[in-house]
């Protein structure tokens, strides 16, 4: 319910993972019990985490090693893996570079024309390995692109920005007719990011598979600085959950919903799920992986834009197996590794058996959650004190 900021002006009140939290259900569940895998077009993952599709994070390496651990990684289709034949020359300079330096290195490095031959080539080294292949683009370039993806055997399209809409209105030429894509397009249409219920209609309305979550909560995004625009996950998943349930209500079509950024430990993962996520997408907590190409580092995609970068480089450095993060053991006493462990023990205790069933566990705002009784975690800096 909105309230007074000003004389005649009235803002919404919104949540973060950090001001809510889980609330017991009323019967437990084993967690090796519960299931937690979700439907994507016609693919049925095993695992409900999506890896963002930045240079630190995916390449085909990446996107092979978490197609074999029953997850889908997507590879950006407007970074060094079709810019560059040998990309990892390029990522070690930005690895290399010095904070004062590296923004600026990421915008030249990008300069370099995107190579459609490219584009099939690493399509077709991931699918040469038997996961799915999944991929994105600007909407600019969604098209072009999409068609050559789809000739190599794509499995899923995703066109991304910063935000997204069905109606963009521009000078420059007839923007992107989702509608028309999706109709083109024989694999599954993933579109983001949006943060609001009337948006995430009009998608729904255009046919796509899925919709992304999120506005500037990425660990190296720094959208919400820079333009100021964002609206925290937890408001922003359930509105979209909200517009997901109502279309399936008069349409009888479900389309998933994924909270994107913002997620960096396990805790965050089993909110976003009851807030109604179908799945999440990570990037940082990924780009810890020892099969991370980024070698520990992590750059936001927009961190290239020539004229406003909405992104920085950080460091998140290497814990450990990709394996590992996923699924333990966890050798970190923060909650970042063993991610899907987290989320069966959260839903065994919610009372969930599925992820649907996640979505009805009960929240609570508590911003005191974080800081209740862990004064000696946070002087000495370890749990959830780090």
């Amino acid at each position: 319910m909105a309230e007074y900021i000003g004389v005649e002006r009235k803002a919404r009140r919104a949540y973060g993972f950090d001001e809510v939290a889980l609330v017991p259900g009323s019967i437990a569940i084993d967690p090796d019990d519960v299931e937690t895998g979700w439907q994507l077009g016609p693919h049925k993952l095993a695992v409900p985490i999506v890896a963002s599709a930045m240079d630190g994070v995916v390449d085909v390496r990446f996107a092979i090693a978490m197609g074999k651990l029953g997850g889908l990684a997507v590879l950006n289709l407007e970074g060094v893996q079709t810019r560059y034949d040998r990309p990892d020359e390029v990522i070690a300079r930005i690895v290399g570079a010095s904070p004062e330096t590296a923004t600026k290195l990421v915008q030249d490095i990008y300069q370099e024309p995107i190579k459609e031959p490219l584009i099939a080539k690493r399509i077709k080294e991931i699918k040469a390995a038997g996961v799915l292949a999944a991929v994105s683009a600007i909407p600019v370039r969604a098209e072009r692109f999409a068609s050559i993806a789809q000739e190599a055997g794509c499995d899923v399209f995703v066109v991304q920005a910063t935000v997204v809409t069905r109606k963009f209105v521009t000078s420059k030429g007839a923007p992107l007719d989702l509608g028309d894509l999706k109709k083109r397009i024989k694999m599954p249409l993933v579109v983001g990011n949006v943060v609001t219920y009337e948006a995430c209609m009009e998608l729904f309305d255009c046919g796509v598979d899925a919709v992304l979550v999120g506005v500037g909560p990425g660990a190296a995004c720094t959208t919400r600085g820079v333009i100021g625009v964002g609206v925290p996950q937890v408001t922003a998943t359930c509105d979209a959950a909200a517009a997901r349930d109502a279309w399936f209500k008069t349409h009888g079509r479900y389309v998933p919903i994924i909270t994107d950024g913002g997620m960096r430990v396990g805790g965050d993962v089993c909110k976003a799920f009851a807030c109604g996520s179908d799945a999440v997408m990570i990037g940082s907590v990924l780009a810890k992986a020892q099969e991370a190409p980024g070698q520990g580092y992590h750059w936001g995609m927009a961190t290239s834009n020539r004229n406003l970068p909405r992104g920085t480089r950080i460091h998140v450095g290497v814990s450990g197996p990709l394996e590992e993060i996923l699924f333990g053991p966890a050798r970190i006493d923060d909650g970042s590794e063993n991610l899907i462990g987290a989320l069966r023990n959260s839903m065994g205790v919610c009372g969930a058996r599925n992820i649907r069933e996640m979505h009805r566990a009960e929240l609570v705002i508590a911003p005191s959650i974080q800081h209740e009784g862990k004064l000696f975690q946070r002087s000495q800096r370890v749990g959830m004190g780090k």
